[in-house]
């Protein structure tokens, strides 16, 4: 239910800023993008402090870095946005519309909203911290697709996939995730959120996507380090 109304408070948020766009002068749609950016680092940072032990995120991210580099993570969803782009934009929108919905799916899937409310629904059906993480995602959607256009439209296909799996897996799989798991993985995804902030700002150029398995390996280290114990 939650992953719902989520589809649904995006789709509004893009229906808004497409219609937008034209109305708002750049300036403009740089100070909103750059609003949205400051909000997402700040985010970041406290996702990030939710860790108990540095080094588990830290372990996480190099080791999910080096898989996300080795199959390339980053370079096939630029080129599936690109094959996308192709289809619905002119080639003079091409970049927009790849960075639109990059930083979109990116912002929408990696948070502690996305992680916890799904967990939350899946688990209880208590679709609550999904709802507010959807009116914020409508919101966040006006301001990106007023900048980047089309793209940012894609990314509810990621709400879907990612957020949708993330309840079903809690449906079934739930009792294997323990607090500490939840922390460092929200605390993973935190530091993920500062550098996309930092890409928004347009501070510097990362491979955020390739980051990706940090996600699922940050888990692991936590069940494997509680085994070790």
């Amino acid at each position: 239910m939650g992953t719902v109304i989520n589809v649904l408070t995006v789709l509004a948020g893009c229906s808004i800023g497409i219609l937008m766009r034209k109305k708002i002068p750049d300036p403009l749609k740089n100070l909103m993008l750059q609003g949205v950016g400051l909000v997402t680092i700040l985010l970041g940072i406290q996702m990030g402090l939710k860790t108990e032990n540095i080094l588990i995120p830290l372990a996480g991210l190099v080791i999910g870095g080096i898989i996300g580099y080795i199959l390339m993570i980053e370079r096939k969803l630029n080129e599936f946005a690109g094959y996308i782009s192709r289809k619905f934009s002119s080639n003079n929108q091409s970049d927009s519309f790849i960075q639109g919905f990059i930083t979109s799916s990116l912002i929408f899937c990696v948070g502690p909203m996305t992680i916890l409310g799904s967990i939350n629904d899946g688990m209880y059906g208590d679709y609550h911290l999904l709802a507010v993480k959807s009116m914020l995602d409508g919101f966040t959607a006006i301001a990106l697709t007023a900048t980047f256009g089309l793209g940012v439209f894609f990314s509810i296909g990621t709400i879907i996939i990612v957020q949708g799996g993330i309840t079903v897996f809690a449906l079934y799989l739930g009792r294997f995730l323990t607090d500490q798991v939840i922390s460092e993985t929200t605390a993973v995804g935190g530091i993920m959120i500062i550098g996309i902030g930092l890409l928004i700002l347009k501070i510097c150029r990362m491979e955020i996507s390739n980051f990706l398995p940090a996600l699922i390996i940050t888990p692991l280290i936590v069940l494997l380090a509680g085994l070790w114990v």
